[in-house]
């Protein structure tokens, strides 16, 4: 079973920038897709972004233009460079791997914006 493992959160003002990492135990292109959702308070999970094993790259509409998917396939390790935060953007942000019958998941980090 694959081991995710997220960092690079923190507390930012609005406007500024963070970027997530995400490293994986084994190759990351055995996944149909690698993920980011992220949860706020009291709220459901969100998807926020993917990139499937082609290179193929998804995002909400809410962080569209701002946020941005990679990998390092020689790292095995999943970004997001997030950019212009907003408080709305506040919550754990949590890296998934995908196949066709599972979901992997990993701890998540804190993002937390405001003034």
């Amino acid at each position: 079973q694959v081991q995710l493992a997220e960092s690079g959160g923190g507390l930012v003002q609005p406007g500024e920038s963070l970027r997530l990492s995400c490293a994986a135990s084994d190759n990351i292109f055995m996944y149909n897709d690698m993920n980011w959702y992220r949860q706020a308070p009291g709220k459901e999970r969100e998807w926020v972004a993917s990139i499937n094993v082609g290179g193929r790259i998804n995002y909400a509409e809410s962080v569209k233009g701002r946020f941005t998917i990679s990998r390092d396939g020689t790292k095995n390790t999943v970004y997001l460079q997030m950019n212009s935060l907003e408080p709305e953007d506040t919550g754990v942000y949590y890296c998934n791997a995908r196949t066709l019958s599972r979901h992997y998941w990993g701890q998540g980090t804190q993002v937390t914006v405001s003034s």
